[in-house]
């Protein structure tokens, strides 16, 4: 009897009594939204914030990138969190320390203010990304996940667009300041959360999941594949637009309009490259992704032009897209009550590298910024060859 009233508080993913935009995807389309708007505004003005008002030089970067992911770098401590609260609701509570951390960013700038608005933002976004991923895997069925994490990507995109399109403006038409626009694109994202928070119903979950730590011997590759993906993904996020900044002198009008293009071509692309990677399957995706991200990264210790370096980081964003074939590798080879623990255990280990990466090779990056992406390019090369060791059923 209990029971019976318990399920009837969870409401299914396909009843039809409800309305039509009460349902799983909708949820996490308005959630990637609020992902989007708050990070990606955080992050577009970082580099020109960080140096023009914060004087940060490479060393420093680095460091508040190091300190950035320890909180993904602890995001198996969801498992225990899950232990008293439902994902959907840890989902929500993620987002808003996110938009808070986002919106008094601008209030602090200074090496140290930079640093723990940085941590707490941080928080946020990274157990936001570990939920998603877990609910994403379990609300999908599994013919039809990479085209609807595409369809997400693609959505995210279009709110990225939307947060660059109002930098630019804010800075080449109206003067804003960071200040201001951090706040707003905060106060944006805590708004939205709010208001999923009190229009949608609880989901129902088909599979309970574990709430311990579980790590399986027969998930080894997909771990080394998800660690290499965290140390390029580092290079890319934490230098590679700083080399635009600081080698080229982009102005922040100039990246912005940078991370439009990137999140135009993904608006249209990501949704196609997801149906593809359903075609092609996991091993050819992979190969593809990392054979052209082993030429990006060469490129950029390279390059000497301003308009390459460009069509390089356009190219490198580009890739990101076709991240979706790892999770639906993983949602193939797991337990489907494994989803939620091994979502927090392998956002875990994607950070590993996250925490030690930004920090020495910030130092690196004062010696020679060449050997940064080199580097980069040899860890694309492992990913390669590991990823070669994927079943192709």
């Amino acid at each position: 009897m209990d029971n019976n009233i318990a399920k009837k508080s969870l409401l299914p993913m396909n009843n039809t009594d409800v309305k039509s935009w009460h349902n799983p995807f909708v949820f996490l389309a308005i959630a990637s939204v609020v992902m989007s708007v708050t990070f990606s505004g955080w992050l577009a003005m970082l580099n020109n914030f960080a140096i023009e008002q914060a004087a940060f030089t490479g060393a420093e970067i680095g460091i508040l990138q190091s300190l950035r992911e320890i909180p993904g770098f602890l995001a198996f401590t969801a498992v225990f969190v899950l232990l008293v609260l439902k994902e959907q609701t840890f989902a929500l509570i993620s987002l808003c320390v996110l938009s808070i951390g986002v919106a008094i960013t601008g209030i602090f700038p200074s090496i140290y203010g930079l640093y723990a608005t940085t941590v707490l933002m941080s928080i946020g976004f990274h157990y936001y990304e570990t939920i998603h991923t877990s609910l994403s895997l379990q609300w999908f069925a599994k013919e039809e996940a990479a085209e609807k994490l595409g369809k997400l990507m693609s959505i995210k995109s279009a709110a990225s667009l939307l947060c660059y399109g109002l930098i630019w403006l804010g800075f080449s038409v109206f003067s804003s300041s960071y200040q201001m626009l951090y706040f707003l694109f905060g106060l944006a994202g805590l708004l939205l959360t709010l208001c999923l928070a009190f229009s949608m119903p609880k989901f129902a979950i088909e599979h309970a999941q574990h709430k311990k730590i579980i790590v399986r011997k027969r998930y080894s590759l997909y771990y080394l594949l998800t660690f290499l993906a965290g140390a390029r993904r580092q290079i890319f996020v934490v230098f590679a637009g700083f080399l635009m900044v600081e080698k080229f002198g982009y102005s922040i009008q100039q990246i912005t309009l940078l991370f439009m293009i990137n999140h135009i071509i993904n608006f249209f692309l990501a949704p196609r490259i997801g149906a593809w990677i359903g075609k092609v399957g996991e091993r050819t995706a992979c190969t593809v992704e990392y054979t052209g991200l082993a030429i990006v990264f060469a490129g950029y210790a390279i390059v000497e032009s301003a308009d390459i370096a460009a069509l390089l980081y356009l190219i490198d964003h580009l890739f990101f897209a076709m991240a979706i074939a790892l999770k639906t590798y993983f949602q193939k080879i797991a337990d489907p009550k494994d989803f939620a623990s091994n979502a927090a255990v392998s956002f875990s280990i994607n950070h590993i590298a996250a925490v030690v990466i930004p920090a020495t090779f910030g130092l690196l990056w004062l010696y020679d910024t060449s050997l940064v992406f080199y580097a980069g390019a040899a860890i694309a090369l492992a990913s390669l060859t590991a990823s070669q060791f994927i079943k192709v059923n």
